[in-house]
């Protein structure tokens, strides 16, 4: 069983973060890849572009961008993916680049995956 966490790309790599993997389309602006630490860049995994479009992290579209991203994950075959590394890696870190650290899709996704069992919380 697989552990789960979230970080902001901007915060710094540590060794406890485990598997890191980037799960935004877009890669964050001004952050080297040497910084980042990213293990696997997961673009498949995040919003589609018009979905993360739409929300532009407006706090009073949350609700509705949570349910349309869990109906695109249910619907996204990259989701066996995710399960396939959660099983390899025992620490899986999500990296994002959203400023609002409560009001962003790695939230959504990390609730996702314990929600169909693959990870510990």
């Amino acid at each position: 069983m697989s552990v789960i966490k979230i970080k902001r790309a901007y915060e710094k790599a540590e060794a406890n973060d485990g598997y890191r993997i980037l799960v935004d389309r877009l890669w964050p602006r001004g952050l080297t890849k040497e910084r980042a630490a990213i293990d696997l860049w997961f673009k498949e995994i995040a919003p589609s572009p018009g979905l993360r479009k739409w929300f532009g992290h407006a706090p009073d579209r949350f609700l509705e961008f949570r349910t349309r991203y869990v109906e695109e994950l249910a619907q996204n075959p990259a989701i066996t993916n995710v399960s396939d590394l959660l099983t390899k890696h025992r620490m899986v870190t999500l990296v994002y680049s959203a400023k609002n650290v409560e009001i962003n899709h790695a939230v959504i996704l990390k609730e996702f995956m314990e929600s169909i069992g693959k990870v510990s919380v």
